[in-house]
């Protein structure tokens, strides 16, 4: 649909709004007062807190040890999935992955090293596959650096994704291996992410090539659940080893930001994207799975060398970056900013509190949900008739694994690998990680917990009633039929854009006022212009009525509801 539009203030470029032009943001942000500040992510991958800001001394943190100085240690921050794509699409939503569908690991692809195992291995039911979906949040939701887009923001992403859902194309001004902040206008102020993947847990496979050796595997410590034997300490230096190496690619990046005189203008963020990538870490609803480190560093020295104790969860971090930017986080988020402008304490199941599921990892499925305030875990197991180390096929590349299925036959050694070692879980289990670091006492029956208990109940039971959980929607064939894509499971394409523009005097020049919209209140509205139809940079997003000169006559548009297909079109404006 075209049409002019009659009341040409619509298209005045307001000062300090970002139309989505990087040079009109730059400017803007030049003009105000205060300045933005620029943030910069800088996560790993598979790594618990084992470093030196949390005492962990086996292997040198150096630069992590002076980010603690200069910044803010949490001591209870929590991904909200012990496995990276549930958990990184609670990060670039805001949402539980229960609530929208992104749950089960992965939902788009499938694992090579399990259908190599076993052809049949993605079958839900006999003759059924899993079938490929994205996940569906509800329709105000945004990845959260397109709100840092379109407020005018340089926003890139080195490189993961896994989000579960492909992202529109407002979200990123760039997202590759080689997007940095240096790529700004001069003045503009960023959001990069870099992400470091050699703690990955396949970096400890033995065909993985080694890091430089910092400690000795007859000098690792052992968590009491693990047999001694040489695979284990093998696999526990190598996770070490690779620590030491991220350490240095830490450094690296401070140290770009020093060099361009940054530091002072620039909020860091260090965090990984859940636990240990070794086993009963990874892909297990233990601190070991889902505690994780976090340093914030502030440009102003702000809190320097201090601890904070409050509980923050992956659902947390994107509202607390808009926070941090001073945009309003939506309130129907499930995340609550807890640095910033809008910093705020919730007086319902969420505050002091962090969730977290377990379910389909690949090709076997889990049921677990577990709440923590901090000190006591409450974990309820939905299928205890299964081992706590289901047989995943990926994580079977790591020698040591044969060796932990092992003790389910021979018996646990000592008394701390009782899990390991059970066929069967418990339907309930309560952990004081403050006195139990290792969660390897259940104090599910303590007489003297109970009261404790009842009240964890209670959360988890609000939280899996407020998110209308959708784990427990199976087989996903089912899910995806009556949840995500009804009544047919058949993904819905995004409704075209409909782009009106209207030719204006400006002085002696002609302009084409724009104004772009999507029947679907979900869609994110991405354009680029050109000279002709080769359009030229990043996707701008697109927020209000705009002006464009009149040699750029060629307008392209992408509307784009997550988990439903992407439409582009495109128009000359000003007709034929």
């Amino acid at each position: 649909m075209r049409h002019a539009i009659q009341r040409s203030i619509w298209f005045r470029v307001l000062a300090g709004v970002a139309c989505g032009l990087a040079a009109v943001a730059a400017q803007a942000f030049a003009r105000a007062k205060e300045p933005p500040p620029n943030i910069v992510w800088l996560t790993v991958e598979d790594m618990s807190p084992w470093i030196g800001p949390y005492g962990d001394a086996t292997v040198p943190t150096p630069h992590l040890d002076r980010l603690a100085r200069e910044g803010v240690v949490y001591d209870n921050a929590f991904a909200t999935s012990p496995v990276c794509a549930p958990a990184r699409s609670a990060l670039i939503t805001g949402m539980f992955c229960t609530r929208i569908g992104t749950m089960h690991m992965r939902n788009g692809t499938q694992s090579k090293a399990a259908v190599a195992k076993n052809p049949a291995a993605y079958q839900d039911n006999p003759g059924s596959e899993i079938p490929s979906y994205e996940g569906l949040p509800p329709p105000f939701v945004r990845c959260f650096p397109e709100h840092l887009r379109a407020a005018g923001y340089f926003c890139t992403n080195n490189a993961k994704k896994d989000y579960q859902f492909q992202e529109p194309v407002t979200v990123w001004d760039e997202s590759s291996t080689m997007a940095h902040w240096k790529k700004r206008a001069a003045g503009q102020p960023f959001f990069a992410v870099f992400n470091y993947t050699g703690t990955h847990e396949s970096q400890a496979f033995p065909h993985a090539a080694r890091k430089p050796v910092a400690v000795a595997p007859e000098d690792v410590p052992l968590p009491p659940f693990y047999p001694d034997t040489p695979h284990v300490r093998d696999a526990v230096a190598r996770t070490y080893d690779n620590i030491a190496a991220m350490d240095r690619w830490v450094g690296d990046r401070m140290q770009e930001l020093r060099d361009a005189d940054l530091l002072g203008t620039t909020i860091v963020m260090f965090f990984s994207d859940h636990g240990v990538g070794l086993p009963r870490g990874k892909r297990s609803c233990f601190d070991t799975g889902l505690r994780v480190p976090l340093i914030v560093r502030f440009p102003d020295g702000r809190d320097a060398g201090s601890r904070a104790d409050r509980v923050v969860s992956f659902v947390d971090f994107g509202p607390t970056v808009l926070s941090l930017a001073s945009i309003e986080p939506d309130s129907r988020l499930d995340g609550t900013p807890f640095l910033g402008r809008y910093t705020r304490e919730r007086d319902e199941y969420r505050h002091g509190h962090a969730y977290a599921n377990a379910d389909r990892f690949d090709e076997v499925y889990d049921r677990a949900r577990s709440v923590s305030d901090g000190r006591y875990r409450y974990t309820r197991n939905i299928l205890p008739d299964i081992p706590y180390l289901i047989r995943n096929a990926y994580r079977e590349q790591l020698p040591m694994t044969a060796e932990l299925y092992a003790l389910e036959e021979t018996g646990p050694r000592r008394p701390e690998q009782w899990q390991l070692a059970a066929r069967q879980r418990p339907p309930e289990e309560l952990y004081d990680s403050r006195e139990d670091p290792w969660e390897v006492r259940n104090l599910i029956d303590a007489p003297e917990h109970q009261e404790r208990i009842a009240a964890l109940r209670a959360h988890l039971d609000a939280w899996l009633t407020d998110t209308g959980d959708l784990g427990f929607v199976l087989p996903e064939t089912t899910l995806v039929k009556d949840h995500i894509w009804p009544p047919e499971g058949r993904q819905p394409v995004t409704p075209q854009a409909e782009i009106d523009d209207k030719a204006l005097l400006r002085g002696d020049s002609m302009v084409f006022a724009v104004s772009l919209s999507c029947p679907d209140p979900g869609a994110s509205i991405g354009y680029r212009l050109g000279t002709d139809k080769r359009y030229a940079g990043p996707w701008q997003v697109y927020t209000t009525p705009f002006e464009v000169p009149a040699d750029r006559r060629f307008i392209e548009v992408r509307t784009h509801r997550i988990g439903h297909k992407p439409t582009t079109t495109g128009a000359l404006l000003g007709g034929e």
